[in-house]
Order: structure tokens, then sequence, then C-alpha cells
């Protein structure tokens, strides 16, 4: 396996994904990797070979993942992008069983603490990359091979100054279109209203995508997406919480 860390036990962070704006690059996150604890390196050390997905920058064959595969068995596969501390993508190990579910993070402790929980509760059927997400939809995850997409609460970047850093832009908005089935969902949630008026107008304007609620529509917190601490933060400080669902035409 790839050993996210180096020999001296330091965190070696992974590139961040870049958008292109005119002749400049403009990433779409930072790393805030925060308190990393003795038990999340040891869920690296441990539980990595179990849960973990290493990023293959070049494939030998050229050929995207077989997840078939890497799960030991054929399922609607799910993928959760940016999944924090893992709240929700716990919940799908334990109430979603009959599809396979990746979750995609950047954040180290984020990643160490999931795998612990995941652990813990013996999710077999979810697996996790340490990985800008972009970089593995591009060449991990086949075209139209997704039953659904996950985005919940990502960073709102919400300095006016900063709006271009979003993760939901056409480019991306192309791309999750072009990795979703016929047929397929994408899934996003805020609790900035700000970010979900861009998404709007992103997303009720790209080919391909049908916003289940009608244009500019929102609809109520679906069963399968558990109520997160972002989520519970944001409606303390007076926020409302937008769940938006597109499908995959």
């Amino acid at each position: 396996m790839t050993d996210p860390f180096s020999s001296d036990g330091a965190k070696t962070p992974p590139k961040p994904f870049t958008i292109e704006e005119g002749h400049r690059k403009v990433r779409s996150f930072v790393l805030r990797q925060g308190r990393f604890t003795p038990a999340q390196q040891r869920a690296f050390d441990e539980l990595w070979p179990r849960y973990g997905l290493d990023f293959r920058p070049v494939p030998a064959s050229g050929a995207p993942r077989d997840f078939d595969a890497a799960f030991g068995r054929s399922a609607p596969l799910v993928v959760e992008i940016g999944f924090g501390n893992g709240e929700a993508l716990r919940f799908a190990g334990r109430h979603d069983a009959h599809r396979n579910v990746i979750g995609i993070e950047v954040h180290a402790p984020g990643v160490g603490r999931v795998l612990n929980a995941l652990a813990e509760d013996g999710s077999e059927h979810v697996r996790v990359y340490h990985h800008d997400a972009v970089e593995v939809l591009e060449h991990e995850i086949a075209d139209g091979s997704l039953d659904e997409i996950r985005i919940y609460f990502p960073d709102p970047w919400h300095k006016k100054r900063h709006n271009k850093r979003r993760l939901v832009n056409p480019a991306f908005a192309a791309l999750l279109v072009r990795k979703l089935a016929p047929g397929g969902r994408l899934h996003l949630a805020t609790d900035w209203q700000d970010y979900a008026e861009q998404m709007w107008d992103v997303l009720d304007a790209t080919p391909g995508l049908r916003n289940r609620a009608g244009p500019r529509g929102a609809v109520e917190r679906p069963e399968w997406r558990p109520q997160t601490h972002f989520e519970t933060r944001g409606q303390k400080l007076g926020h409302g919480v937008w769940d938006l669902l597109y499908d995959r035409t």
C-alpha cells in the first residue's frame, strides 16, 4: 500500500486540486488538518489495508479502477465527496448495505476517525480515499458508473472574494454528469443560502441534470442523510439548510 505518512511519521499533504481561471490557478480547498491523534495514526497504520483505496496517479492499464474487485462484490456504487468527520459516511455504512459506498476526503483527521468508526461497525461495503475528489473522479471512476454522488456541506468560501474557490462550478458539474449513470442521483446540502443560489445557477443550467424539486427547488432532508454537526451548528447560527436533488437524465 502507499503509506500516507513519511517514514518519520510526518504528514505529507496531497497536492490540492486546481481549476483554471484564465492563466491563473485557483485552489478549491486548503488543508486544515487540525490535531492528528495517536488513535487516528493507528487507524492509518492498521485499518488502511482493510478500508483504504490508494489513488493511482497513472494506472498501468490506463483503465478506471475495478470496484467490483475492490469490494469483492458487484453492487450499485455511491460516492460521498468531502465527508468531513464521517458522520454521513458512517450512517451509510450502517443503513445502506445493499450498495458499495466510497468516501473521499483530503483531511487526515477525518479519514482516521472514519476508519476507526467503520471498523467498530464492521462496515465492509465502505471504502475510503485520502485524496482530492476531482482527481479520483477523473482517473479512478469510469464514466456512467455511479448510482449516486453526495456532497454535503462543502466549504462555502463565504467571503465574496473567495467564492471562485467553491467546489460547485460548471466544469465540476459537467464532470459529475459524466460519472453518473443514467437515472443516477446527485444530492447536495448546504447551510449557506448564497451557496445554494450558486448551486442552482450552475446545476439547473447543466445539461444532463434535472432538479427533482423543479428549477431553484429544494427538498426536505431525505431519510438517507443524517443531521450532521455542521447542520446543527448552522441552525444554531440561524442558517437555513437546503437539500438539492438532481437526477441524471
